[in-house]
């Protein structure tokens, strides 16, 4: 008798003999992973286990239709803001009341009055009517030269610095190339005559471009004309940052322009909003490192540019001579039809079809014969 023992396969990685512990089975193995022993993931013991992990590798998969991974577009940054020289700013400039200016002037007028009677040149009328007592007549000798020196350019240099400050305007002053502050106050002042004085109106103030070129979204050439409110913030920087800060605004307007498409009035909804909006904030942001003060940018004249415009007018009037003649051959083909329809249904003619394709040619004739006259 014949004894069959049936022999149970024993699951992988748990084989071992009596002698030693079970030795370790296969490997899971995984191109996008790392190598981890299948009796690490059962085991009892709570502490941590070192497992060296190589970077998992992401790419794609050949023959498994997985699609790589797509980086978000990196957006194009705005190129940076122009700069001046940062430590040029506005600052207010030292003055003097007009006071002090008329008070040194009567000085110094005074001052050659004496000096005048001292030497014995002054006239009798002046002194008596001045009420002065005879002088000694020294002669006019180097003090007395020295006296009216002295006394004449303190008269100049007081008279000299008088100005007059004005609501809406500002003056820059500097001395030998160098800033040396901004007076911004109103009424008679005293200002060191030896500085250089530049005006400068501060007021809000409207610009009214030329026609400028433009395109709209189709890239259709237009020509533009732009209302710009702005003001002066920084004297310093307006006069002193470039050379002529009016002209910088207009050349900012036009490169705004070159940027933001412009539509015709009446095209899509909504587009003059946004296209002021954006050319505002574009001409705000290169106006404002020279010191201007920019409030809007407002397209008020929208229209083709020249060479344009010749082209729009000859396609706007074929569609216009189009739209007539299909009119009128409607309007032709109408009272044709109604006429042999009354003719034939009224029993004043028989007609076949050769006699009523005849009188249906010599009435269309006839009715485009007559429309033609009329429209001439």
């Amino acid at each position: 008798m014949t004894t069959t023992t049936s022999h149970t396969p024993e699951p992988e990685g748990l084989t071992g003999s009596a002698e030693g512990p079970a030795r370790p089975g296969r490997l899971i193995q995984n191109e996008a992973t790392t190598e981890i022993p299948v009796h690490l993931l059962f085991r009892d013991e709570s502490g941590p286990v070192s497992v060296p992990l190589r970077p998992a590798v992401v790419a794609r998969r050949q023959g498994t239709g997985e699609q790589p991974r797509l980086r978000r577009p990196v957006q194009p940054q705005p190129p940076p803001a122009p700069e001046v020289d940062p430590g040029l700013a506005e600052r207010s400039a030292r003055v003097l009341p007009g006071a002090a200016g008329l008070w040194a002037g009567a000085c110094g007028a005074a001052g050659c009055l004496a000096t005048s009677w001292w030497a014995g040149v002054l006239p009798s009328p002046v002194m008596a009517a001045l009420g002065l007592p005879a002088s000694a007549g020294a002669g006019l000798g180097p003090v007395q030269w020295a006296a009216y020196t002295g006394a004449g350019a303190l008269g100049l240099f007081g008279l000299g610095g008088l100005a007059r400050g004005r609501t809406g305007g500002a003056w820059v002053l500097g001395m030998f190339g160098r800033y040396r502050g901004t007076v911004r106050r109103t009424g008679l002042l005293w200002v060191n005559p030896l500085l250089l004085r530049r005006r400068v109106d501060v007021r809000l103030r409207h610009w009214r471009s030329e026609p400028m070129p433009a395109a709209d979204g189709d890239g259709v050439a237009l020509r533009v004309v732009v209302l710009v409110v702005w003001r002066v913030r920084d004297t310093a920087r307006a006069l002193l940052g470039v050379a002529d800060h009016e002209r910088y605004l207009r050349e900012c307007v036009e490169a705004a322009l070159a940027r933001v498409p412009v539509e015709l009035p009446g095209g899509r909804q909504g587009s003059a909003e946004v296209a002021e909006e954006t050319l505002t904030r574009l001409v705000v942001r290169d106006a404002e490192a020279v010191g201007l003060e920019v409030f809007s940018v407002r397209p008020v004249r929208v229209e083709y540019a020249p060479e344009v415009a010749a082209v729009m007018h000859r396609r706007r009037v074929a569609a216009l001579d189009a739209q007539h003649r299909a009119a009128v051959l409607t309007s032709v083909v109408d009272s044709v039809e109604d006429t042999v329809t009354r003719l034939t249904m009224r029993g004043l003619v028989e007609l076949d079809d050769y006699e009523r394709k005849a009188l249906v040619k010599d009435l269309t004739v006839a009715f485009c014969s007559g429309r033609g006259e009329q429209s001439l």
